[in-house]
């Protein structure tokens, strides 16, 4: 016999001893009763409900000083914070905020849709009265340190830099060429 057939042999004979515990639901039931207990505790409140490895990686490095909490204050005077390592780009903030509003708005009615390309169309973040318009720069650059503060400002485009896709240029000239 090799060493895989007496290894099994032994897993078989510690497997009957608890034959309830080795069945996969009730492993993962209790793993998901266990992470419920953890999460439910007061001194992990700022982990999401459904963690993923980045988040949590953030979130040691939040407590290690590498990373920022950053306020979001939205138009209706709420706020909600939001965790970012220090060298975060502004898209960076933004996919934390939309993942922070859609985990929020799941958990209060449900599933629900919200259209990021609408909201950041019409709006965009302003820290002190500067907006946050570059996408690839650094939340540094605009002075964003922990503890900063951003908040919701309507975004309007200036009208110069407002042009019309070629989808619609073609389907409004397309229009004009139909036979009534």
């Amino acid at each position: 016999m090799d060493e895989s057939t007496h290894a099994n042999e032994a897993g078989t004979s510690s497997s009957n001893a608890t034959p309830e515990y080795n069945t996969n639901s009730v492993k993962k039931a209790k793993l998901q009763s266990t992470l419920a207990a953890l999460l439910n505790d007061p001194v992990l409140a700022d982990v999401p409900k459904k963690p993923s490895l980045s988040d949590v990686d953030t979130l040691i490095n939040l407590e290690l000083g590498s990373a920022m909490r950053i306020t979001v204050l939205k138009m209706d005077g709420t706020s909600f914070d939001v965790a970012v390592m220090d060298s975060a780009t502004v898209k960076d903030l933004k996919l934390a905020i939309k993942k922070k509003v859609n985990e929020v708005e799941e958990s209060r009615m449900g599933h629900r849709h919200i259209s990021w390309k609408h909201v950041w169309a019409n709006f965009c973040l302003s820290h002190h009265t500067e907006k946050l318009l570059n996408d690839d720069s650094e939340l540094q650059v605009y002075g964003l340190r922990n503890n900063s503060q951003v908040q919701f400002v309507p975004y309007v485009m200036a009208r110069a830099f407002k042009k019309h896709s070629r989808r619609r240029k073609h389907r409004f000239f397309h229009g004009l060429n139909r036979k009534a």
